[in-house]
């Protein structure tokens, strides 16, 4: 099978601050946002979990076991963290309400809220995940932060996807690899799901390479096809638009990237000449992924970070506050400011 490297150009040349990433699980606090209100009545009971050295796949099988219902029947919006403290949803279809101490019996878990809805939770159904990271033993100068801030502000990110989509040692592509070949042993839905994820993203994430290295990851190229901010709407780039480059500048639009499916790239010139480059190494991962049924997607090249502050905290600790919409990565912002290990 292929070695596959998960090492990543940055795009700023920051100073990075040096600093303990994760050294306990109250250092990444995650809280999910649904941006949306629960009706409060319905079939499907919604319970708000405080999860802490667990993942969500850990959750499911609890809730699962506690309610005599199936695992793939528990809702849920995205995938946490295991090393880490989370507050996210989770929706299960019973008609009775849990007792507020049904998981007191249970490690890493405490009911905080429920609530009655019409319909099941589905992945990628909240808004947003606001993030509470405690760097520890930093070492970094003051004028280096203030640049961090600025640049978190008004430059943002390479929107890439974190190592965790592709598994330890990048074990999701080897499989996703094996699955496309036909020698994949036996596995399940939610197994293969993983490796279509993985394949799709690492090859997002090479074109994503390829554009920071050349400087043109937050500069539009001739055929490229634009993302509103904070919307799903995608348009293609019209050269000699007099708004395009003020609009880039004010973070409203950002260029796009490749998610891999069948059908057309979408986008022309320039652009599709270097999202096409990567076919001849990637062959296997682009024919499968039209196979299996994924159509053609765009995912914006450039991730804004909301509400992003840093703050001093105990002797040599930063806290660091951000907001991202669903299905980004923290990892994202902070490897471009931190040198530290699990980045």
């Amino acid at each position: 099978m292929s070695e596959y490297s998960l090492e990543l150009p940055l795009a700023h040349g920051l100073d990075r601050a040096r600093a303990e990433f994760k050294s306990q699980p109250e250092d990444f606090q995650v809280e999910e946002d649904l941006g949306f209100e629960l009706t409060g009545e319905g079939e499907h009971l919604w319970v708000w979990i405080e999860k802490t050295g667990l993942n969500t796949a850990d959750v499911t099988r609890q809730l699962a076991k506690l309610t005599g219902t199936k695992q793939e029947n528990i809702g849920y919006a995205g995938l946490k963290d295991r090393l880490a403290v989370t507050r996210q949803w989770f929706s299960i279809p019973i008609e009775s309400d849990l007792q507020d101490d049904a998981l007191a019996d249970v490690k890493g878990l405490e009911l905080l809220s429920q609530k009655r809805n019409a319909r099941k939770l589905r992945r990628g159904s909240h808004r947003s995940n606001h993030f509470t990271i405690t760097l520890r033993n930093v070492t970094v100068a003051e004028e280096a932060l203030a640049k961090i801030t600025a640049v978190m502000q008004t430059k943002g990110v390479p929107n890439y996807f974190g190592k965790q989509r592709f598994g330890h040692d990048g074990k999701n592509l080897k499989q996703a690899e094996a699955l496309f070949a036909g020698s994949l042993a036996r596995s399940s839905r939610y197994q293969r799901g993983l490796y279509l994820s993985a394949a799709r993203a690492f090859m997002f994430n090479q074109v994503l390479a390829l554009r920071v290295q050349s400087g043109n990851w937050n500069h539009t190229l001739p055929g490229d096809v634009m993302a509103l901010a904070g919307s799903a709407s995608i348009f293609k780039s019209e050269q000699g638009d007099p708004d395009l480059l003020s609009r880039l500048n004010a973070l409203d639009i950002h260029p796009t990237g490749p998610l891999w499916g069948a059908g057309l790239l979408g986008t022309a010139e320039e652009a599709r000449s270097l999202e096409e480059s990567l076919l001849e190494n990637f062959t296997a991962f682009a024919e499968g992924l039209g196979k299996a049924g994924l159509k053609q997607e765009r995912r914006s090249l450039r991730l804004v970070p909301e509400n992003f502050r840093i703050t001093p905290a105990d002797d040599k600790c930063l806290v660091i506050e951000f907001t991202l919409p669903k299905g980004t990565y923290a990892t994202s912002v902070l490897q471009e400011m931190v040198e530290a290990q699990g980045l």
